[in-house]
Parts: C-alpha cells; sequence; structure tokens
C-alpha cells in the first residue's frame, strides 16, 4: 500500500463523510468548499440503514442520536387519510442500526465539527470554489477561485481529487461539457419545517396523494420532544410543467403558501391538521424536483465524481445521501490497500456507477411510492379505512425489490456486518 493524499471539491454531507473515511484509513486529504462559511441550511433527509451502518463506522453514531428521530415506521396514504401501505423501519423493523430523520443542517455540522477535530481544521479550506485541474503521471493540480469574484485563490496538489460538489458539479461539466442543466421532472417541491403536536407515533413518516400531488411529512429533532411537540419536515409536492431554465435548484429558494396551498384544501388525514402544518411554517423553500441522466464514466485517470455530482437523483425513496455515503466508504475501502490510483479510481466506478444509475432511473418511476399511483389508478372507492384494492403482497413486492435495489433489506445489511 502506498502512501497517499488526496484533495476534495465540495465540503457538503458526501465530500466530508469522505474525509472522515479516508482518515480512518490513514489517508490524508484536504477538502475545498466554495462557501466562505459553511452553516447549517436545508431542511429534513432521512439517512437509511446502510448508510447509518456506514456511519457507526465512523464513530457518529452517538451525535447522531443526540439531536435525530428515530423512524419508527413509513405509511402511504391516500388524501383522505385511509391507510395504502404501511411498514416498520430501522430497529422496530428488527435492523441492526436505526432509520434516522434529520435536519440537513444538524447532520452537516456533525461531520464539520468531526473532521475538523480529526484532520485539523486547516485541511476544511472554505472560500474555495474549483475550477479547474490538471493531471499527469505523479498525481493532480486543482486550481481554484472565489465563487462571488471569480479570481484565483490558489492551487493544491494531490494524489487524486474526487469531486462531491454537488448536482451543478464543476468537474461534471469539464467532464461532459454539453450535458446541460438538471432534468426537471414537472415536479415542484415546497419544503418546510414546523413546530407542532406530534403526528401519529411522534417518530412516523408518512407519504399521501398520488403523482400529482403529494404531501411527505416526518419529524426531523428529537430534543422537540422534551417541550412535548415534533419539529415536522414537510414536502409538498405539484405537478407544474415549466421551463427548469428559470428555475433554481437552490435549497434557500424561498416558497409561497398560496402557491400550493389551495390545492390541499379537500385534504383530511384525520390525524393531522395540514392547514396548521402549513400556515404555521417556520420557513419555506422551493425548488424543482430534478435529476441529472446517467453517465457512462465517473473516472478518468487520478479523478472522479461523487454523490450528486456523479448520480443526482429524485428524492422518491429518500435514498439521495444514504447513496452519497455508500459512495464515500466504498472508494475508502478502495483506497485503504490501494497500490494504484487510476486501477482504484475505475475499481470505484465499476463498483457504484451502474448500482447508482439503476436506483436513478427506479426513481424515476417513483420508486416504493409508485404504491400510491396504483391505488389512485385502481380503486373503486369502495375500500375501508385500509384500502384492500391491491393485494397486501403486491404492495409489499414493490417495497421490497426497491430495497434490495438500494441496498437496504435486511438480509444484505446482516451479511455485510
Amino acid at each position: 500500500m502506498g502512501t497517499f493524499s488526496g484533495m476534495i471539491a465540495g465540503g457538503g454531507l458526501v465530500g466530508l463523510t469522505l474525509a472522515l473515511a479516508l482518515h480512518e484509513k490513514g489517508i490524508k486529504v484536504r477538502v475545498f468548499e466554495a462557501v466562505k462559511e459553511i452553516r447549517p441550511l436545508g431542511v429534513g433527509v432521512n439517512l437509511l440503514p446502510h448508510s447509518v451502518q456506514n456511519l457507526e463506522k465512523l464513530g457518529l453514531l452517538p451525535e447522531l442520536e443526540k439531536v435525530a428521530i428515530k423512524t419508527s415506521s413509513l405509511a402511504y396514504y391516500t388524501e383522505d387519510g385511509k391507510t395504502i401501505w404501511r411498514e416498520p423501519r430501522g430497529l422496530d423493523a428488527g435492523y441492526d442500526v436505526p432509520q434516522f430523520s434529520i435536519h440537513r443542517g444538524d447532520f452537516h455540522m456533525i461531520l464539520l465539527n468531526a473532521a475538523r477535530e480529526r484532520l485539523g481544521a486547516e485541511n476544511i479550506v472554505s472560500g474555495h470554489h474549483f475550477q479547474s485541474f490538471e493531471q499527469d503521471g505523479g498525481g493532480v493540480t486543482a486550481h481554484f477561485t472565489d465563487r462571488e469574484t471569480g479570481e484565483a485563490v490558489g492551487t493544491a496538489r494531490g494524489d487524486f481529487l474526487v469531486g462531491a460538489d454537488g448536482i451543478n458539479s464543476r468537474l461534471r461539466q469539464i467532464f461532459y461539457p454539453d450535458e446541460g442543466p438538471p432534468k426537471y421532472s414537472g415536479q415542484m417541491l415546497w419544503r418546510g419545517v414546523t413546530e407542532m403536536e406530534p403526528f401519529l407515533d411522534g417518530r412516523s413518516m408518512f407519504m399521501a396523494g398520488h403523482n400529482d400531488l403529494k404531501l411527505v411529512a416526518y419529524p426531523i429533532r428529537s430534543d422537540s420532544a422534551k417541550r412535548g411537540t415534533s419539529y415536522i419536515n414537510w414536502i409538498a409536492e405539484r405537478r407544474i410543467p415549466s421551463d427548469l431554465a428559470t428555475r433554481s435548484a437552490d435549497w434557500n429558494e424561498k416558497g409561497l403558501i398560496e402557491e400550493f396551498k389551495p390545492y390541499f384544501a379537500s385534504w383530511n388525514l384525520g390525524w393531522l391538521d395540514i392547514n396548521r402544518l402549513f400556515e404555521n411554517a417556520i420557513s419555506i423553500h422551493k425548488f424543482p424536483m430534478v435529476d441529472r441522466d446517467p453517465v457512462p464514466q465517473w473516472s478518468f485517470g487520478r479523478v472522479t465524481l461523487m454523490g450528486d455530482a456523479a448520480h443526482a437523483m429524485y428524492p422518491n425513496g429518500s435514498n439521495g445521501v444514504s447513496q452519497g455515503v455508500l459512495d464515500a466508504m466504498t472508494f475508502a475501502d478502495l483506497m485503504e490497500n490501494a497500490t494504484d490510483i487510476e486501477t482504484t479510481l475505475t475499481a470505484y466506478d465499476d463498483a457504484r456507477r451502474e448500482a447508482t444509475a439503476k436506483i436513478s432511473l427506479a426513481n424515476r418511476q417513483t420508486g416504493p411510492e409508485l404504491v400510491m399511483q396504483m391505488v389512485k389508478d385502481q380503486c373503486p372507492g369502495t375500500c375501508g379505512e385500509t384500502h384492500s384494492c391491491i393485494p397486501k403482497d403486491v404492495l409489499e413486492e414493490v417495497a421490497t425489490a426497491y430495497k434490495k435495489l438500494a441496498g437496504f433489506d435486511k438480509q444484505t445489511l446482516k451479511s455485510a456486518r
């Protein structure tokens, strides 16, 4: 095994996870983040058991348990509150580790604090937007600019470069200059957080509706339970065919309640006041549901892509962050005994690219959320409190098939421990 050092373009969730994973393997790495101040942005994300199992290896489980919700179940409903399908999740489903629902900013700060402590704050470099690179037989040289002014701010050199710089990745743009903007799904998302009384058992995630109009919600902060409330992340989703050129994928674009609330006026779940959920929101952000087409290659010599830069996918299945964590851990495992950088990066490409492409394409077919549209299309309107129009074994087959595809069915995870 050689003694290698690397560079990571992007100090988000995946970039920092990779930095921690490589540090555990004894590999020196520096993280370069475009923003000058890394702040806790965004709303809720889900960490599925396959990613949590890997985060446990990095010693992050205690910090996650302090702030996150251990998700107990996932349920699907129609807009009148009738149950389509419900399944336990995480520890409640017999997994060895929890499934977490967490504020994206909380997770980001856990990773950032750990990276600064373990790698040294000097190796987490902010205000450096990756711009270009050159590689040769001895390594890679990366060039960075100030994102606001465009002025050069420095160069760095290492044995390899990983682009974990998001859906609008500059590194991916270099590899695929004719790709264009992300592909718009026709669905607009309004994401908010509201603190109010808990719904169901206070640890559940639900999805209601169908392909054209959907509501998703789950609690994301454990400290609200001490106040007898839930800090609820919610997503209102509505089909709006439009030109993506007028839209932004920025998590911080403000959304207006009148853009989506009227479409849910007739909904009645029974156990959640949807009007209060929307009206009492602490914040509302708006962005389109977008992804990118799978590409034929991530690794080019000593340089490769990771996370959203490699496989930006629709949020169906709540799986995007988890797949980025798997990218990072796979890369670090391969680097542990690496003797040749280019061969190792090719092995990483082979291990992850096809697998994530299949998930991205499955998510375009709505992933496990397909069960909601199945009921919408097939229910004759005579079902009771629980829909019986679709056989239970058919619903279970949809759920199980996605878990296997995404790599978090129980048998796969137990075999990997």
